[in-house]
Order: structure tokens, then sequence, then C-alpha cells
């Protein structure tokens, strides 16, 4: 694989490799980056690395870990190789991630009102309404500007082919922008040289379009209006994302005490005395978001919010009930919704996905355990999922006797191997594991952050990225391929 730190670097048996084809040759888009990279040492890579795991420490780029009754505080490991992607690559993936949110926003607005799709049989409707995320309550409101989808996140993954897929929709509270950000920022302090040759799209203006995106769902005509991050406080994992994006959008951070509402209208208490908010991105589950509609004991959240919601005074980020559209049993009809709203074909495939509510599913699922990915429909953060081919015998009985207490709480999917980077691993680059969560911001009209959260499972063999269980993150660049 050539001199320098990929020296000796072997790609992971049956997956795709991001950096370099089958004859170890780079592929055209990284060519630039391993040549820059290869003129270091391991030693002087090394020193770079612990530099820049010295900046996420001095800028308290953290999420906190919780175990059992304990918790502590980490920062964001993070890998100093950038994940690489090919400029006319990202076009068709931009175009299907608009796609998809246009699909999901227009079937939030259906379900709570006409539910035009549940009648024409479309999605089954005991799906929906047997959904967790399902609101009845919301039944007959329409946010401000009929968004319901202003943030999403949606989880990619590249399969054995190279190809793309979407693996899962995230449009409640979707989190981890903040790392994308701080990622190319300590990019280019630690490691600025390597930007030399290689024209990257930029994702500074992130924060500009978020708020632009929140302004344009405001109630009322015209001019810049008040806009609030609703925090549910300092012990929440996703702090310090909460605290940096206000900062960086230049609006109050609030919890739930620092809200009211009067004559169905937000307003902060402030030392001048109440001011009205015109637009809250809340970082609260809709559970604890108003105890006078959900969780009656909620101290997180503001009593009436949903009220002067529902009358138009005030633009919630993103909507409520949007829980619905990101259960991973509605996931499998996603391509269905673009058909029936859009008329179009899906522009990005996704994973096939056996329903355990329907009985031919379930039974092939029961039958092929050992072979599958089985998901619990409302977790997060790949807990409570089994994965069969590394199950034991008394894991997957134990299983099973789960999805037929509870078929409609799961799914399951083939293990498809997911793409591999060349990563850091404080002695050598190794391959790991990585899938993609890309931003989209949506007011009145839809933008794509290039590229997004590159996660990475760090430990050797593993296929669970996630930060909560040893996963860590690339700064993700979206290039110009070079002749």
């Amino acid at each position: 694989m050539g001199k320098g730190i990929f020296e000796g670097y072997q790609r992971l048996p049956g997956t795709y490799d991001e950096f370099f084809d089958a004859d170890g040759k780079p592929q055209a888009a990284v060519a630039i980056v391993v040549e820059r990279l290869n003129e270091l040492t391991r030693l002087d890579f090394k020193r770079l690395q612990s530099l820049a795991d010295a900046t996420f420490l001095r800028g308290g780029i953290t999420f906190t870990l919780y175990d059992g009754n304990s918790s502590s505080e980490r920062i964001f490991p993070f890998d100093l190789i950038p994940r690489v992607i090919a400029a006319r690559e990202w076009r068709a993936i931009e175009a299907g991630l608009v796609q998809r949110i246009q699909a999901l926003n227009l079937f939030l607005a259906d379900i709570y009102s006409d539910q035009r799709i549940l009648q024409e049989a479309i999605v089954p409707r005991h799906f929906v309404e047997g959904s967790k995320g399902f609101r009845p309550q919301l039944k007959g409101i329409r946010p401000p500007k009929d968004v319901w989808v202003h943030i999403a996140g949606v989880d990619l993954i590249r399969d054995g082919e190279g190809r793309f897929r979407v693996l899962e929709d995230n449009v409640r509270v979707p989190s981890g922008v903040s790392y994308v950000l701080e990622n190319r920022e300590t990019m280019k302090k630690t490691y600025p040289a390597i930007f030399r040759n290689v024209t990257v799209e930029a994702v500074e203006s992130y924060t500009h379009k978020l708020r632009e995106a929140m302004n344009a769902v405001a109630p009322g005509e015209g001019g810049t209006k008040r806009m609030a991050v609703l925090t549910p406080g300092p012990f929440n994992s996703a702090y310090f994302e909460h605290s940096y994006l206000a900062r960086r959008i230049g609006c109050e951070l609030v919890q739930g005490s620092d809200l009211f509402v009067e004559r169905r209208r937000v307003y902060a208490k402030t030392t001048q005395g109440p001011a009205p908010i015109d637009v809250i991105y809340r970082r609260i589950d809709d559970d604890f978001l108003d105890p006078e509609v959900f969780r009656a004991d909620s101290m997180l959240g503001v009593p009436g919010l949903i009220d002067a919601w529902a009358a138009g005074h005030v633009a919630i980020v993103n909507a409520v009930g949007n829980g619905v559209a990101d259960d991973k049993g509605v996931y499998p009809f996603v391509p269905d919704m673009i058909r029936f709203y859009l008329s179009e074909e899906p522009i990005l495939p996704q994973v096939d996905t056996f329903v355990c509510a329907r009985e031919d599913d379930r039974r092939y699922v029961l039958d092929h355990l050992a072979e599958l990915v089985v998901k619990p429909v409302n977790e997060a953060g790949g807990y409570g999922m089994l994965m069969g081919p590394s199950a034991t015998r008394a894991e997957l009985a134990e299983f099973a006797k789960r999805v037929e207490a509870d078929p409609r709480n799961y799914i399951a999917q083939h293990r498809i191997e997911l793409s591999s980077c060349p990563t850091w691993t404080s002695k050598a680059v190794e391959p790991r594991r990585v899938d993609l969560r890309p931003f989209v911001l949506t007011g009145d009209r839809s933008w794509v952050l290039p590229g997004g959260l590159t996660r990475v499972a760090l430990r050797k063999g593993s296929y669970v990225v996630n930060s909560s269980q040893g996963g860590g993150s690339k700064d993700t660049w979206v290039v110009e391929e070079n002749p």
C-alpha cells in the first residue's frame, strides 16, 4: 500500500475499502490525500493525533457515557485520517436525501390530517397508529409553514459493492452535527498541510443555514425572529452540542423552567422582563415537552407549549410527533411513500428489511436468526439489538422469545458489510468500519451539509459505530476528483 503511514496496510476482507482498490492503488478521489498523509512517518502522525486529542479535551468537546447508575464525561474520539467522498457521487446522495425528507415531511402532514396513505393501505394503519412515536393528540395541527422535519440526520452505509444505502432516518432530535464542525476546525488547526492541493467543500456555513431555516418557519411575516435552544440541562449526554449550537446560532440556551406560556404565546424570563420566543429548537423528547399534554410528571418541559404551537404562535424544531417517521417499523415503507407522494422512484436504495409484525417475515426471521441483525424499532445507539452471526445459542433463543412475544417491536436485516476506512490505532493504520450521518435542513427549501458525521467502529472487528459503544468519528470531505 505504499510507504509512509500506510506501509503494510491490509484491506479488511469482504468490505469496500474507501481508500484503496483491490490492487492496492488509491481510489481517484483520495489519491492526493494519500500522498499528503504518506509524507508523514508513523511517529509524526502519532504526535499530530495526540495534538488533535488535546484540542478536543481543551475545547470540552465531549459526550456523557452512562453505565448503569454512573456516568462519565468523555472526549469524542476523533481520527485524523479523513473520510473522502467524490463530489460527483455526493451530488446523487444529496438529491436522494432531499427527495427522502420531502416524502417524510408529506407523510407526517398526511397522517396527522387526511391519512390518505393509510386509507389507500400503502402503509398499514396499525403500523402507524401502533407506533410509540405517533401522537393522536396532534391530529389536525399544522406546524408553521407546514414544515415537520426541519433537521434530519439520515444514516447511510456503503455496501460491499460501494453503493450508499439508507440505514435509518433520524427526524426527532438528531445529534452529532457539532462534531462535524469541530472535526473540521480541529483538522485545520492540527494538520493544515493536508488541505494543500485538495478542494474540500466547506461545512462552516451550517449554523448560518440552520438559523436561516429556523427564521423561515417562524410565525408571522418578515424580520428576524427570537429563537432559543431548549435543553434538558447539563446532565444530558449531548449537552455540549446544545450549548455549542446555541452559541453558534446566536440564540439563548434555555431549560423548561426558563420559559412560560401566557395567552398561547411563549416567553423567556430575562432580566429585562418577559421576552417573546418565536422559534424553539428543542432537544427534549416529545414525552417530556409539555406536562399538560404528555407526561404529567415531566419537570423538563413547558406547560402550555403544545397549545401555543397548535395556535401557530411558535415554531418547534423539529415538530412534535415526528417519531413515527423514524420508527424502524415504518422505515421499510419509505420507498412507497416516495412513489405515493412524489410519483418518483427512490434515488437512494435502502436495506432490505423483514418486518416481524408480518407473519411470513416473522417466520423467516425466526428460522434464520443466526444470519440476521434484529433491531427493536424504538431503540437507538445500537442498544437492544441482536447480531445473529456473532450471537451465542442462548442469545438466539432469548431473542426468538422476544420476537414471538412482541413482533411489532422488531425488524430484521441481513448483515451488510459496512465499508471500511484506514484508521489510526495508536501504533499503525488499520481498516475500521464506518457509516455516515449527513444532515438536511429544511425551511423554505432543503439544504444538505456537504459530508456529514462519519462514525467509525474503533474496536477491531466491530460493526457498532456509536460513541456510547466505543465508536469515534472522522472529518468527512466532499472533494473534486483530480485527473
